[in-house]
């Protein structure tokens, strides 16, 4: 399948709101991947943090839509220093979900990072609970960095939650992803 790639503009927030929400919210019958279903569940997105990543100068949203122009993937992108890029809210379509194009999203946002900002290194995160998808992010490349990061438990009032939550953190070199996405 062709992905088109494009940066999100403010009338594209009611699609990335859904997009993410039920990306976030999808039950996946791989052990570990989602974590905690009684959190994935609960995940909300506000418009107003979409807005004001699509708005800010240090960030976007790129969007990946297939050959008629239907959203199927999103990832929010931030510049965190001269050096550094932070990859956020990566979202996949469910029904394109296990197909590749998340990870093809990602290459993506890396290069483009790499390309537009000239940083040479990407963070994320995820969360403890998400032993599969730490490991999936350390296919695609990432190490640990042996920092963990406060999980904002005052969000989710009501919910139990377990004791030792938090993020993970991840880094990757991005010297030489230049060129190895596709630029479509």
């Amino acid at each position: 399948m062709s992905l088109h790639y494009r940066l999100a503009t403010p009338a594209d927030t009611p699609q990335i709101q859904q997009l993410v929400q039920s990306a976030f919210r999808a039950e996946d019958s791989r052990p570990n991947w989602t974590g905690d279903t009684t959190l994935s569940s609960s995940f909300r997105i506000e418009v107003e943090e979409i807005l004001a990543t699509i708005t800010s100068p240090d960030s976007a949203i790129l969007l990946a839509t297939d050959s008629h122009g239907v959203l199927v993937a999103s990832i929010g992108i931030s510049r965190r220093s001269a050096d550094l890029a932070r990859f956020f809210m990566l979202a996949v379509d469910e029904g394109y979900q296990r197909g590749g194009v998340g990870r093809r999203v990602l290459a993506y946002a890396e290069e483009y990072c790499q390309r537009v900002w000239g940083v040479s290194k990407g963070g994320l995160n995820a969360l403890s609970t998400r032993r599969e998808l730490i490991l999936w992010y350390m296919r695609c490349g990432y190490r640990r960095t042996g920092e963990l990061a406060s999980f904002p438990v005052e969000r989710f009032e009501g919910i139990a939650l377990p004791g030792d939550l938090c993020f993970v953190e991840l880094e990757k070199d991005l010297k030489g992803v230049l060129g190895q996405s596709e630029l479509r």
